[in-house]
């Protein structure tokens, strides 16, 4: 069943609305989340961990509502990579995942099992003796998946999952995400577009606290098909002005030309031809075009 959202809204004693109404349903799978900094997208997060109750509106998964008197029950179904983690600097990164399994309501034999399997698929094993504050950045999101992973949680929420990571590394966790979501949950709230082109059929595009496409990936690249145009620009002057009136998705030089890619609902008057849309150029369309 997955999560189902209606009509929720999330306002600050600031009176800072950060979700607006809004409405979405994940289904089992992995689940993408676009959206720029100050979408949403982090509070939503907060919500689905319960760390924030809803103002108003409703939140269910698996058809259990979120309220207090559920919030003991989501939790043990839930596990959670934040986008800023920092585990116990002092322990080594064996005794950080023990500690953390210990904790997770499950037999010890069980979760030192899972912390040399997932070490392993993470590519850490070698590392399992080092304290944590001597690991790099990347390898402390490493070790926050692991200890996201240990309970083997129906719901798995992953912000930024791969930042700090080489392109061999990312690969391997987006793989992992991939194999765990089978018959489970994986909500993947990302800035690197690729990751999600790589791992999921499904998204969210989210903006000032409302989801402005909710679906298909193939439906949203339909969207903005048509409206998808590679320029040249002669001089850096012509490539300035273009960008003052169109969204410009990539610039590049080929040779002595600058090859320009851009967005508008209509041909631009200047000698282009239309091409197709990646996700990036789809997000930035559906995310701009309102404006």
């Amino acid at each position: 069943m997955g999560i189902k959202i209606e009509d929720l809204t999330i306002t600050f004693k600031n009176k800072v609305t950060a979700i607006d109404h809004a409405d979405l349903e994940i289904p089992k799978g992995i689940f993408g989340l676009l959206g720029e900094n100050g979408a949403g997208k982090t509070t939503l997060m907060r919500v689905l961990t319960t760390v924030l109750s809803p103002t108003s509106g409703t939140v269910t998964l698996d058809g259990i509502l979120y309220n207090e008197g559920n919030f003991e029950k989501i939790k043990r179904k839930i596990g959670y990579l934040p986008q800023e983690i920092d585990l116990y600097p002092s322990l080594t990164v064996q005794e950080c995942l023990e500690y953390m399994g210990s904790l997770s309501g499950i037999s010890k034999q069980r979760y030192k099992e899972r912390i040399g399997y997932y070490l392993e698929k993470t590519n850490l094993s070698e590392h399992r003796g080092k304290k944590m504050k001597q690991l790099s950045g990347g390898m402390k999101r490493r070790v926050g998946l692991v200890q996201a992973l240990l309970n083997e949680p129906e719901l798995l929420i992953v912000d930024e999952p791969t930042t700090g990571l080489d392109p061999e590394e990312r690969i391997r966790i987006r793989n992992l995400l991939v194999d765990f979501s089978e018959g489970r949950t994986v909500l993947f709230s990302t800035h690197v577009v690729e990751d999600l082109v790589a791992t999921c059929n499904q998204l969210a595009v989210m903006k000032k606290g409302q989801f402005l496409y909710s679906g298909n990936m193939r439906e949203l690249l339909e969207q903005a098909k048509g409206r998808i145009w590679i320029c040249k620009a002669k001089d850096e002057k012509m490539a300035r002005e273009l960008e003052n009136k169109y969204h410009v998705s990539s610039k590049q030089y080929i040779g002595n030309e600058l090859q320009i890619k851009l967005i508008s609902e209509v041909p631009p008057e200047i000698e282009c031809s239309s091409c197709e849309a990646t996700l990036e150029d789809a997000y930035i369309y559906i995310a701009n075009k309102e404006s």
